[in-house]
C-alpha cells in the first residue's frame, strides 16, 4: 500500500466501478459479509419471423459481422431429407458459417419440444464457450418460448399410451380426436388446429396419463436467468408477404417437392406424425394417396399453399404474444439495415 497502488489499479488513473468494488471486498470487508459482484447474463440474438420473410438471409449477415454460429429453431429442419418444403439452408449457402440443429434425425426418429431445449440450451453455452456469438433463428414459436421461459411441464411420454392414440389416429382420423379433445379440454382445443395431428395426440396423451387437463398445467413464463435473449420479430405486410409466400410454393414445387416426399416416405416419413404433418409434406403424401389426376395435382398446390400463408397467420399471432420481441418491417428496412439496428442493440445493450 506505501507506494499507492493496488492490485487492481493505481490511485493516480482512473478506476472503474468494478475495479473499485474488486479492491473494497478483498481489503476492506470482513471475509463473511463480502458482497457478489453483479454477473452479466451472456447475450443471445433471437431471430424470428413468418415463412419466407428474409430470417436465413438476415441472419448470415447478422452472423458473418460478429462471428456469430446459427441455432435452427425450425422443427422440421432437424430432420435429414426434408430439404426443399422446409427451405433449409444448402451447406453451400452458409458461408462457412456453423449451423447447429440441422439434419440431426433421421425421419424415423421423433423431436419434440422438450429435446429442443436441451440440444438448443447445450449449443449456445458451446457457441459461447468458442467465443462466438449465438444466434437462435427460426418460426417455430412454441420452440423459441420454450427457450427463452423454460420446456412446458408435462409427463414424459409413455410409448404404448402414445402407440394406442396414434393407431386411433389412423383408424378415425385427425378431426374424431380433436373433438374428443375439445370435450375433455375445450380451453386447450381452442389454441391449436384440428389438424394438428401431433399436439392433439400430446395432449389426450398427458390426460391420459394425469387425469388433468393441459390448459391445467402452468405456462413457464418467467424468462432464463442466464442469458439475455435479444429477440426480433422480422415481418411484411401480408399482402406482400403472402405473394411471397405463393412464389416460393411455387419455386419448391419446381425444384422437386414431390420427388422429395416421395424419397421421405420410403425412409418411414408417414410413421412420423409430427413430420408428415408438415405444411408441404403432408399434401404431398394426400396427393400420393390420390388417383393422381390434373385436378388432384391442382387442389394438392393449392392447399399447401393456403396452408403455408395460414400458417404465416398463426406466426403473427402468436409472436404479437411474445412481450419480448421488438418487430422490423422488413419492406421499411433493407436486410442491411435490419442488421444493423440488431447489430446496434447488440453492441450497446448492457
Amino acid at each position: 500500500m506505501g507506494n499507492g497502488k493496488t492490485e487492481a489499479n493505481t490511485f493516480n488513473e482512473p478506476i472503474t466501478d468494478i475495479e473499485w468494488q474488486m479492491f473494497w471486498q478483498k481489503m476492506c470487508l470482513p471475509e463473511k459479509i463480502k458482497v457478489s459482484l453483479p454477473t452479466r447474463k451472456k447475450k443471445v440474438i433471437v431471430l424470428s419471423g413468418p415463412t419466407g420473410v428474409g430470417k436465413t438471409a438476415l441472419s448470415l449477415l447478422i452472423a458473418g459481422a460478429v462471428g456469430g454460429e446459427i441455432i435452427s429453431a425450425d422443427s422440421m429442419q432437424v430432420y435429414k431429407g426434408m430439404d426443399i418444403g422446409t427451405a433449409k439452408i444448402p451447406t453451400e449457402e452458409m458461408r462457412d458459417i456453423p449451423h447447429r440443429l440441422i439434419d440431426i434425425r433421421s425421419v424415423d426418429q421423433t423431436f419434440n419440444v422438450v429435446d429442443f431445449y436441451r440440444e438448443a440450451s447445450e449449443a449456445i453455452d458451446e457457441i459461447y464457450e468458442r467465443g462466438h456469438v449465438p444466434i437462435v433463428v427460426g418460426g417455430t414459436g412454441f420452440y423459441i418460448h420454450a427457450l427463452l421461459y423454460g420446456p412446458p411441464v408435462g409427463p414424459p411420454s409413455v410409448e404404448e399410451v402414445r402407440m394406442l392414440l396414434e393407431k386411433e389416429m389412423a383408424d378415425k382420423g385427425a378431426y374424431a380426436l380433436f373433438l374428443k379433445l375439445k370435450e375433455f379440454d375445450p380451453v386447450y382445443a381452442d389454441t391449436i388446429t384440428q389438424n394438428d395431428r401431433h399436439k392433439i395426440v400430446r395432449a389426450l396423451e398427458i390426460i391420459s396419463l394425469t387425469g388433468k387437463r393441459v390448459s391445467e398445467f402452468p405456462k413457464a413464463s418467467t424468462p432464463s436467468d442466464k442469458y439475455d435473449f435479444r429477440c426480433w420479430f422480422l415481418y411484411l405486410p401480408k399482402d406482400v408477404l403472402y405473394k411471397k409466400i405463393e412464389k416460393r410454393c411455387d419455386e419448391m414445387v419446381a425444384k422437386g417437392l414431390l420427388d422429395e416426399v416421395k424419397a421421405l416416405e420410403k425412409v418411414g416419413l408417414r410413421n412420423n406424425s409430427s413430420a408428415s404433418q408438415a405444411i408441404g409434406y403432408r399434401q404431398f403424401l394426400e396427393f400420393l394417396d390420390s388417383d393422381g389426376t390434373e385436378a388432384d395435382w391442382a387442389r394438392c398446390t393449392m392447399l399447401f399453399k393456403q396452408a403455408s400463408r395460414r400458417y404465416a397467420k398463426r406466426q403473427f399471432t402468436w409472436f404479437r404474444r411474445e412481450k419480448s420481441f421488438r418487430w422490423l418491417n422488413g419492406e421499411e428496412l433493407s436486410l442491411e439495415r435490419a442488421a444493423e439496428v440488431i447489430l446496434q442493440d447488440f453492441e450497446l445493450s448492457p
